[in-house]
């Protein structure tokens, strides 16, 4: 099978998944093999779990001094987005201003790409969390 076609065959691209303890029912992200809660007992326990990609934004910064590679993308958005699932995460915020941008705003998780391995290799995606992604998925 052809490196591209692997990639995008892989059950977890184009997912945002963690995953979930059966045993005590927690969530997870990114992925764990091991409850930190039910420890030894968790063991063979722990499931893929995809999220939903629905939360609100709890705190936000901006960016001004990237990454390596984020350089042309300055000033960014960075937020702790706290899902319907009940677990934090910290996700890049698009598609809106920071001026425009306000705690508790419903943002929903879309894929953008992140870069590519050279002109004619793998094109990498990443999920980031967008508030107008939200509200065109949830007005009729």
């Amino acid at each position: 099978m052809a490196v591209p076609r692997y990639w995008r065959e892989v059950k977890s691209r184009y997912r945002l998944q963690g995953s979930q303890c059966t045993r005590c029912g927690r969530i997870y992200f990114p992925k764990r093999s091991v409850c930190p809660y039910c420890k030894r007992q968790s063991i063979d326990k722990i499931v893929p779990y995809n999220l939903s990609g629905e939360g609100t934004v709890e705190s936000f910064t901006s960016v001004y001094e990237p990454m390596g590679g984020f350089e042309m993308q300055v000033p960014y958005i960075m937020a702790l987005i706290k899902l319907k699932e009940g677990i934090t995460i910290t996700g890049q915020i698009v598609d809106i201003e920071e001026k425009d941008l306000k705690i508790g705003m419903p943002v929903k998780m879309v894929f953008r790409k992140i870069g590519e391995d050279g002109k004619s290799g793998i094109i990498y995606y990443g999920y980031k969390f967008s508030p107008e992604m939200y509200n065109s998925i949830s007005t009729p």
